[in-house]
């Protein structure tokens, strides 16, 4: 109870408002421009001339003077001229004089000047008024108008560098850490590894870490040393962030995170600064975890800047991380987690034993470890019984975990426009579509000839491939539009680990069945096909020239993989025979899906009516016409070898 009234306690105290002192300095201001333009406006006069008092003399006779101000204590006066008469005495007009011009006189006796103004008026000559002022009285608000501009402008500067600096620690906090802290008992620290889904093998090299952290002895007894730096490596989506935020509430230390561009900043140093600030608050904090996000913003090699030059406001950021993570002085109780998708880009200095000890693959998630991100998504959505986890899975190959979360929440989306009180399997299905394949556009204006034509294609890739013993398994065939697609063939892709020649030739006959069928059955070719060329041609492209499965060019490998290299790794002769190794291929394959296609030529015709029918059919379908297919996926042998030992020990458990 104690610990936990501590907790609240400082939870209240971090809740309540700060004292901010940027509304005083506001309302300073206010109050500076206030009086300062009240006064202007109190004394605010136009033009002035000095003149002689026999000119005032002259000047009064005249009737030029509208009002008289003396100041005893200075000898002075100011005679305001009338705006009649302002361009005899300033020789301009009365616009470009300003308001109330005067001209400054110096007298010796004001019972002189006030006789004769009292002549004056007697005479009809003056009629205006006689006012004195004390100037002695003026002398303090007089030092405070001349210092006041400097004042303000200091008041304003002070305002805006603590703003644009972040507020508190005024202009030297641009050099601080943006790192947030989170400590036990934060919702962030509730991620534990049971949130985790899939992702074993990353998630036992994790698990090292919480053991160093909360049981050191255990290895620094047989003279292990606690690693520095784990890096996350892996494609966007796949979880490296969600890892990070797992150790840190499996482990219960403090957690520093931020991403690598809060180090970027648009004065020289800051960068720099920023990683010494972040690592001293974490020694404070030892033992503690920092993990920095999307470190390739900082740790970019420095020898692969796109811009031949080098960024020295970036290149003194990473040195000084370098020299933090392991320089000449120590981190004792300091980790370093990382996540990047761009590892190859990384610094090799940074890449070293000794700042980040290992790499952490966090790969795609398999077929078993999709299911199980499945089943961690799906448990806030009500769903129906017809929902099938094991075909979602396998319908989703290369999604990442992000992906499959977008699938859950979409079929949820579409579940609740049609007003459904569940989330059926086909709201799954549709999910996976909208997010592959775009929008339908079932508004889109078509021909029956152009209809027909999409039918025959789209019935050709679904007929080969079902023939075709190494081609994904089909899950059905739809010719209504969506995307930038006219038509579109699903498959269940298989996720081999190795893939042969056979297999790769089977995938690339099956691409070309679109067009070999429409100049079949249609007597000419169209760009529909556009997109399985360029697939085809690409796959052929990486048979001949990266993995050696050609004839003329056997076991050879040209793949280079520099990123800035400006020159081919083969002659131009090897290009030309590359090139005719590539179009022998494909007229190869294409002549073989001709005459596949010619030999169940009455199956072919008959599923292309049954889609110009009804735009959308399945594999059931497509058994009913030509039988069950004589192959067994890659996939359901997985399956089929994971179920086994759940049924075994089902059966032993009984």
């Amino acid at each position: 109870m104690d610990e936990r009234q501590n907790f609240n306690q400082n939870n209240n105290k971090n809740n309540m408002p700060k004292f901010n002192l940027n509304w005083i300095y506001g309302l300073i201001l206010v109050v500076l421009i206030f009086l300062w333009a009240t006064n202007t406006q109190g004394s605010s006069s136009g033009m002035q001339k000095s003149a002689d008092y026999s000119d005032f003399k002259t000047f009064v006779a005249k009737g030029y003077a509208s009002k008289v101000v003396i100041n005893n204590d200075e000898k002075k006066l100011k005679m305001f001229v009338k705006a009649e008469h302002v361009r005899d005495i300033f020789k301009q007009s009365a616009k470009q004089v300003g308001p109330n011009p005067y001209v400054s006189v110096e007298f010796g006796s004001a019972d002189k000047v006030e006789t004769y103004l009292n002549e004056k008026t007697d005479e009809g000559v003056f009629s205006g008024k006689v006012n004195y002022e004390n100037a002695k009285s003026n002398f303090l608000w007089d030092i405070f108008i001349s210092i006041g501009p400097l004042i303000l402008f200091f008041a304003i500067w002070i305002f805006l560098m603590r703003r644009f600096s972040g507020g508190g620690g005024g202009i030297f906090s641009v050099g601080k850490s943006k790192a947030r802290m989170y400590e036990k008992g934060n919702s962030t620290m509730n991620v534990t590894f049971k949130d985790v889904a899939g992702q074993e093998e990353a998630k036992q090299e994790v698990q090292e870490i919480v053991d160093f952290l909360k049981n050191p002895k255990k290895y620094t007894d047989l003279g292990g040393k606690i690693p520095k730096g784990a890096l996350l490596v892996g494609p966007p989506g796949t979880g490296k962030t969600l890892l990070a935020k797992a150790v840190a509430g499996e482990a219960g230390v403090p957690f520093f995170s931020m991403s690598g561009s809060d180090f970027v900043e648009m004065f020289v140093g800051v960068g720099a600064s920023r990683v010494r600030d972040l690592f001293r608050q974490a020694k404070d904090k030892s033992p503690c975890i920092i993990f920095i996000d999307e470190i390739d913003a900082i740790g970019r090699a420095r020898s692969k800047n796109p811009a031949m030059g080098g960024n020295d406001e970036r290149e003194s950021t990473l040195n000084q991380l370098l020299t933090e993570m392991d320089g000449f002085g120590t981190n004792s109780g300091v980790i370093i987690l990382a996540a990047t998708n761009r590892a190859d880009m990384l610094d090799k200095a940074l890449l070293r034993a000794g700042r980040f000890d290992r790499q952490i693959h966090v790969d795609l998630p398999n077929l078993n470890e999709r299911k199980e991100v499945f089943m961690v998504h799906l448990k806030p959505i009500k769903l129906d019984e017809s929902v099938d986890v094991e075909l979602l899975a396998r319908q989703t190959p290369g999604f990442s975990g992000a992906d499959i979360a977008n699938v859950c929440n979409e079929a949820a989306l579409i579940a609740a426009r049609h007003g459904k009180p569940k989330v059926t399997k086909q709201d799954f299905l549709d999910a996976v579509d909208r997010i592959i394949g775009g929008l339908e556009k079932k508004t889109r204006v078509m021909t029956a000839e152009e209809k027909r034509s999409i039918a025959l294609h789209e019935a050709g890739h679904a007929t080969l491939s079902w023939f075709l013993e190494h081609a994904d398994p089909l899950i059905k065939v739809t010719i209504v539009p969506r995307g930038n697609a006219l038509g579109a063939a699903w498959y269940l892709p298989e996720e081999r680990q190795i893939t042969t020649k056979e297999q790769m030739l089977d995938e690339i006959c099956a691409l070309l069945g679109g067009r070999a069928a429409e100049e079949l059955f249609t007597g000419h070719i169209s760009t529909g096909a556009m997109n399985d060329l360029e697939r085809a041609t690409k796959q052929v492209y990486a048979m001949v020239a990266y993995v050696g499965m050609s004839d003329k060019l056997p076991n050879l490998c040209y793949y280079n993989n520099q990123e800035y290299s400006f020159q081919k790794p083969y002659s131009e002769a090897t290009a030309e025979l590359i090139d005719q190794e590539v179009k022998a291929m494909i007229a190869e394959q294409y002549a073989r899906a001709k005459q596949m296609l010619t030999e169940h030529k009455d199956g072919h015709n008959q599923l292309a009516q049954v889609l110009i029918e009804r735009e959308v059919i399945f594999a059931e379908d497509v058994e009913r016409i030509f039988g069950k297919r004589p192959f067994v996926s890659r996939s359901e042998e997985i399956m089929e070898k994971v179920e086994e030992p759940k049924e075994n020990d089902e059966e032993s458990n009984s």
